[in-house]
């Protein structure tokens, strides 16, 4: 953001990727969790050092945040990319069979190995790795059946790492979410405040609103989103902004009607809303079009005027 960069690295995930170096070894499979609202923007730029050559199997959570038309689009490309991924529902449980069976297929050829040499097979040893409040600790917990650890819907409830018994075939490895030390895309930082997969402490939630508003602009244009002008004055009874100039007095006018006048909770409320459904679901991310066709990504908004 314009002088106002997002920030984080609190103590306890710097502790957990130490953790997780000396864990890293036992690990057979690493199931990385991102939120399907954002599936970029929560693709760990450090993956691939806790890969290393291990079986790696992609899980979209939160698909019911999402229309069918963003899960079918992501769908294809991921396909593409060769990482064919998994849709879960963590909090409801859906999909969480099918990404069991996922790990197990996954680990089958590990035991495979092992029985030529001779060797008794083993549960499989996957890691479930993931930015803060992706849904790790909530798929564990559905996959296990039973509250085994701790989940909430806010960033950092999961502080250390913790392997869990599932059945005679897997056991997992449950992570805190990890972030690397910096994110120099702005924009990526930026989805991750909208979705609340970082902490609330490291940004300025009026700042996040103006650009959530300027996010909403941009899907439409790109991808023949809803209207956010009807879209903003069916829940909040004021027509929405249409030109960036707007967005600040538009969430000023809003805060004077629902928040005694504080746009600090106006804010608050817009982004919630966002994150509980109640303006429907939506993707904030759709897949890449080729470089030829791709317009220049704008940057985060200026600062209100005042």
């Amino acid at each position: 953001m314009s002088g106002s960069p997002i920030q984080w690295y609190p103590g306890h995930i710097a502790r957990a990727e130490r953790q997780l170096r000396d864990q890293i070894d036992r690990v057979d499979l690493v199931i990385e969790v991102r939120d399907a609202r954002i599936p970029l923007a929560t693709s760990h730029p450090r993956l691939g050092r806790w890969l290393q050559g291990r079986r790696h199997l992609l899980v979209l959570n939160r698909r019911d945040m999402v229309t069918m038309a963003a899960r079918q689009a992501w769908d294809r490309w991921f396909r593409g990319q060769g990482l064919p991924p998994c849709w879960c529902d963590a909090r409801a449980g859906g999909g969480v069979k099918a990404l069991q069976q996922a790990a197990i297929d996954s680990g089958r050829a590990l035991n495979e190995r092992r029985s030529r040499r001779g060797m008794r097979p083993r549960p499989v040893r996957a890691l479930t790795l993931g930015f803060p409040n992706v849904g790790k600790s909530a798929l564990i917990n559905r996959l296990v059946g039973q509250r085994v650890v701790a989940s909430a819907r806010r960033a950092g409830v999961t502080r250390s790492l913790r392997w869990v018994r599932l059945g005679q075939d897997l056991d997992l490895l449950d992570a805190p979410g990890v972030l690397p030390p910096r994110l120099d895309d702005q924009n990526a930082a930026l989805s991750l405040a909208f979705c609340d997969d970082i902490g609330q402490a490291s940004y300025d939630v009026e700042q996040v609103a103006l650009a959530f508003l300027a996010r909403l602009d941009r899907l439409q244009a790109a991808v023949a989103a809803p209207d956010p002008a009807a879209l903003l004055e069916k829940r909040y009874g004021l027509p929405g902004p249409t030109a960036a100039r707007e967005r600040a007095e538009w969430l000023q006018r809003a805060a004077d009607r629902h928040t005694s006048g504080d746009p600090a909770r106006m804010a608050q409320r817009l982004l919630d809303d966002f994150r509980r459904l109640v303006l429907g679901p939506m993707a904030l991310e759709w897949p890449p079009e080729p470089a030829a066709q791709r317009e220049p990504e704008p940057g985060p908004p200026p600062d209100p005027e005042p």
